[in-house]
């Protein structure tokens, strides 16, 4: 049996605790080693050296570390075996420092829970620290207090508790004691029960743990936390496959390389030495370096727009989201409640859009209600207290005046405090010379108390027709999911004449946590990028239907609720998921299976919230958003990102910033990718027609490692272009190289590889030979990589048709390029180090450069195909 269906007093008969006395000191040590300490299991983190080893076995470093060694021991090139070890350390190095991120979820659920607590034992109530509260103690608990375990209530006195980092409800909840639930009841139904990490808002009460540590509902948000696996992002995928289809192009061009060598009766050392360059060639090795030090870059901008990105894939990886599943409270809405309609003098009043003049005798009063006959209270520009309470004071402030002065001048005499059973509050006030009743609470209890009805400035009796049309405004207003208070009044003839009848109908207001004003306009923003945004809440359904209607998330008013989500099994929850957009009274395992289900969908699921409840859905979620100002710990940690300004707009800007940065990494792979089969085409083409290699091992390096590496980086920092989120979503399951990015590589490396085979048979022919004819190589090579540097911001766009000084990192790229060049070529020592120490006559230099501008031309021609 649960606890919430048994009363308080069985649950206590069955752990042997009497009321009066608590728990003994014998039975606190039983409990404790009964059912343990009142702690959160802790999850070991990933050990540096596993992070080392993960990003060690990635394939790409795999493949540069065999090409290493094969150099080194093999052909006895040990200058380019380190070189290329060198690099995959430095790979490693970097993306280690950029993805190592604390996993202190639990621990941060643990700060969650209340470090001191006052229990009833041996007859005496004493504070002891939270770890040491047992299973069977009786807690006591009031106003500010935090719950520190699952409690069966015993006895409660208008007891409030805030379950928004629990539960999602956006105002705190009314307990009561002495109710009972069947097993069918959700989480935030259990009037009878407090949960640990929530807060007490209002009243007092006092219940016996049933619950402690793991056992909580905060410890199977835990559990949930650690039952959630990491999945590799789209991104990871798409570089692993690519690489291994570089590695397997690696591996053929080398078998059939040998091939050719052994008909050609070629030497097997130089038949080894060129299939050695071909795998240099062939292997991108730069590629690992760039895209971590473009994300890592994407990150800091990120950073600077409010967004801050805990992983490096998940930069990326925002581009491809396909649904944002988004909390309600404090993401889509401000997390506060605010009077929005009020109802006085028959006369429903939006107070944004309606002429209130002639009805402001009537607000005056129903507000000066709502602020004497109230317990909230404000502190310079803050309001503390009740959410429903503070509404009423900024609704005062709002039309009226100083709370302050209204309060000084009209003293308060006596107070009847709200409960759940007369569902009123009502206190005596000094007011208009005389002694008055202010009293708010229910309409329909509030309603049955009242004999006259205040109307445009007068009282008369209250009348049938009168309760039909209050009845009517309170369902209207119901219906769009506001908060409905009723307001009443009487004037005593003396202050013992305090029963709350015989009132006067002042009005009703309606209120509620109104959706964000910039929220609207990014939802129009996600709907033009094809991405869905779909409202997962622990709020009434009605409540999130019309705020989702409001926001045009949905058009009508269907949702699921956790009960329908609890019948549904996997299979029919994912067919669910596909048009539900709006989801109510869910738990936190319901949002995980609601993620899952959208994943299973072949959705790329972002996921945003701010509480403990959140936690679990957003780790399992592609991308998991935190709300940085409002958000707990818990969810931070569990978070791919969190937004610091808590706007959901800045989730549209980092989707934005994410598909970007993959545009920008299709641009530099297409430039990488296109030079290194460009080298092997050029390299193939050469030994088949008996011309020798073009170009050497450390050659090849150079150009891959620095020449390409800096224009690659240049070309991540390209600006967006103009209908980035006009487009859909990136496809998850899309390779980086597609059909015209596979024809733009096409072109680029067969008129790279012309450029480069005709400069070489050019250097060829002139009596230094083959030394010549190698740098010369060398050199076109090289210029036609730093020229195509400018077609290649842009795979739409004509070179000729873009601002050359748009993008200041392709040009200083460029001027390092031609630098670097020139120490390779002139440098003494450096250029013997790379067999380029030979004599180059402007002539010469000019065809090596004008050979140059060749590959730009076939980058421009496949631009001209996509067009």
């Amino acid at each position: 049996m649960h606890p919430h269906t048994q009363s308080a007093k069985d649950v206590m008969k069955a752990y042997d605790v009497p009321k009066e006395k608590g728990l003994s000191d014998e039975q606190v040590s039983q409990s404790k080693e009964q059912y343990g300490d009142n702690v959160l299991r802790e999850e070991k983190g990933t050990s540096l050296f596993r992070l080392i080893t993960d990003e060690a076995r990635e394939f790409m470093n795999i493949l540069l570390v065999i090409a290493a060694f094969v150099s080194m021991f093999a052909s006895g090139h040990l200058r380019d075996g380190l070189f290329i070890l060198a690099v995959v350390l430095f790979n490693i190095t970097l993306s280690v420092i950029q993805t190592r991120k604390a996993e202190n979820a639990v621990e941060a659920l643990q700060a969650v829970s209340a470090p001191q607590a006052k229990v009833l034992r041996n007859g005496k109530t004493i504070e002891i620290a939270r770890e040491d509260v047992v299973v069977g103690d009786i807690v006591v608990l009031e106003a500010g207090d935090f719950i520190p375990a699952d409690l069966r209530l015993i006895d409660s006195h208008t007891l409030k508790i805030d379950e928004s980092t629990l539960t999602g409800e956006s105002v705190p909840v009314d307990k009561d004691a002495a109710t009972l639930h069947d097993d069918a009841s959700i989480l935030s139904e259990r009037s009878n029960m407090a949960y640990s990490g929530t807060l007490v808002t209002y009243g007092r009460a006092s219940g016996i743990v049933t619950g402690v540590g793991m056992d909580t509902e905060l410890g199977a948000i835990a559990s949930l936390l650690s039952d959630v696996e990491d999945t590799e992002t789209p991104l990871q995928k798409r570089v692993g496959r690519l690489g291994k289809v570089l590695g397997s192009i690696s591996v053929a061009v080398v078998v059939i390389i040998f091939g050719v060598g052994l008909l050609r009766d070629m030497e097997w050392l130089e038949i080894f030495m060129i299939s050695v360059s071909l795998a240099v060639a062939a292997i991108p090795e730069g590629l690992p370096a760039v895209i971590t030090v473009i994300l890592a870059l994407g990150m800091r901008r990120m950073a600077s727009q409010n967004a801050i990105v805990k992983s490096l894939s998940a930069v990326e990886t925002l581009g491809s989201v396909t649904v944002i599943s988004t909390d309600k409270t404090g993401t889509l809405t401000e997390n506060k409640m605010r009077v929005t309609t009020l109802y006085v003098n028959h006369t429903l009043l939006d107070l944004e859009d309606d002429d209130l003049s002639p009805h402001k005798k009537e607000i005056n009063a129903l507000s000066e209600i709502g602020t004497l006959a109230n317990d909230a209270s404000k502190d310079g520009d803050t309001y503390l207290g009740d959410p429903t309470e503070t509404a009423l004071l900024d609704l005062y402030e709002r039309f009226e005046g100083s709370v302050t002065k209204l309060r000084n001048t009209h003293e308060r005499l006596e107070e009847n405090p709200f409960d759940s059973e007369r569902k009123m509050m009502s206190t005596l006030n000094r007011m208009d010379g005389g002694t008055k009743m202010l009293i708010k609470g229910a309409p329909d209890v509030l309603i049955e108390r009242c004999t006259y009805i205040h109307i445009k400035g007068a009282i008369r009796p209250i009348t049938e027709e009168d309760r039909q049309a209050m009845a009517k405004a309170n369902e209207a207003m119901a219906n769009k999911a506001l908060r409905v208070l009723a307001y009443g009044m009487k004037t005593l003839e003396s202050e013992t004449d305090n029963k709350e009848d015989g009132l006067t109908f002042m009005g009703l207001s309606g209120m509620i946590d109104p959706p964000r004003e910039e929220v609207k306009a990014s939802i129009k923003v996600c709907k033009n990028a094809g991405i869905r945004v779909v409202m997962i809440t622990g709020d009434h359904k009605l409540t999130a239907s019309a705020i989702a209607r409001d926001l045009h998330i949905s058009d009508n008013d269907e949702a699921v609720d956790g009960r329908e989500i609890e019948a549904m099994n996997d299979a029919e929850l994912a067919k669910s998921a596909k048009t539900t957009n709006v989801y109510a009274r869910v738990s936190p395992t319901h949002k995980v299976r609601i993620v899952r289900a959208l994943q299973q969908n072949g959705e790329i699921s972002s996921m945003t919230g701010d509480g403990v409840n959140d936690a679990p859905a957003l780790k399992q979620a592609d991308i998991g958003v935190a709300m940085g100002k409002v958000g707990t710990d818990v969810s931070k940690e569990a978070a791919d990102m969190v937004l610091t300004d808590d706007n959901f707009t800045t989730i549209v800007k980092a989707v934005e910033s994410g598909r970007v940065i993959y545009q920008n990494i299709r641009k530099f792979v297409a430039y990488l990718i296109s030079c290194n089969i460009g080298e092997v085409l050029l390299i193939f083409v050469a030994i088949l027609l008996g011309w020798g290699s073009p170009l050497l091992p450390l050659q090849i390096l150079w150009v891959n490692l620095v020449t390409d590496t800096l224009p690659a980086f240049a070309l991540g920092l390209e600006k967006k272009e103009q209908d980035v989120m006009n487009q859909p979503p990136i496809d998850k399951d899309a390779s980086i190289i597609d059909r015209f990015m596979a024809i733009t590589i096409a072109f680029q490396s067969v008129f790279l590889a012309t450029a480069v085979l005709a400069s070489y048979r050019i250097g060829l022919s002139f009596s230094e030979g083959a030394a010549l004819g190698t740098t010369f190589a060398f050199i076109t090579l090289i210029i036609g990589e730093l020229l195509r540097t400018f077609s290649a911001r842009s795979e739409k766009r004509s070179v000729f048709t873009m601002n050359p000084f748009s993008n200041k990192w392709v040009n200083i790229s460029f001027a390092v390029g031609l630098g670097l060049l020139a120490i390779v070529l002139f440098i003494p020592g450096i250029n013997t180090l790379f067999q380029t120490d030979v004599t180059l006559t402007p002539m010469r230099l000019m065809i090596a450069v004008v050979l140059g501008i060749l590959p730009v031309l076939g980058g421009e021609i496949a631009k001209l195909f996509k067009r």
